[in-house]
């Protein structure tokens, strides 16, 4: 099994080529400098995860794209071992896709573990397809916030909205929230 900076390397790679996309191209569509794509397709770099969704956005695929197997056949079972476990060098909340990797759905689940005092804020906004997210919080609380909507969030709750909109997650208490993102595209 690849190591998880290895396996995002392989994803970007494929999808820019599978994609007709240079590096020159996809850096313009991303504000990412080519440099920086260059390390992240050589593995060399641990990118966080505002960069990734950038990168992501650019190649019109969900963040949680960039953390499948770069090949293999579409399996429709997912287990815990096929799980990575991947930790955003910046903020330390930790996510793990739980959909089968590569399977052809527009539904995938992912789930975080969301550090006390983390704060992520994607600013792509607007995706050149429509995607639906739901966040149902399974302990703790967070804040998240889409464009300039606030909703705060306890356990149990859950928010339904389309990622058209610069998205800010926080977590202002002293204790990790953990919560499933559910994605459809």
């Amino acid at each position: 099994m690849l190591d998880i900076n290895s396996r995002i390397a392989g994803r970007v790679r494929h999808l820019r080529s599978a994609a007709g996309i240079s590096l020159e191209a996809l850096a313009g569509k991303t504000g990412v400098s080519r440099s920086m794509l260059s390390l992240i397709e050589r593995g060399e770099t641990s990118p966080t995860a505002v960069l990734l969704e950038k990168i992501a956005t650019g190649l019109g695929v969900t963040l949680g794209a960039l953390f499948d197997e770069p090949a293999g056949k579409p399996d429709p079972v997912s287990t815990t071992k096929d799980r990575v476990r991947w930790k955003d060098p910046q903020s330390g909340y930790v996510r793990r896709n739980i959909s089968p990797a590569n399977f052809p759905s527009p539904i995938r689940i992912v789930e975080i573990e969301f550090p006390a005092g983390a704060k992520v804020a994607y600013e792509t906004g607007a995706r050149d397809s429509a995607v639906a997210q739901q966040i149902w919080v399974r302990e703790g609380a967070i804040e998240v916030s889409v464009g300039r909507v606030t909703h705060k969030l306890a356990a149990d709750d859950c928010l339904a909205m389309r990622l058209d909109a610069p998205v800010t997650f926080r977590n202002r208490t002293r204790k990790t929230a953990r919560y499933l993102v559910v994605l459809s595209s």
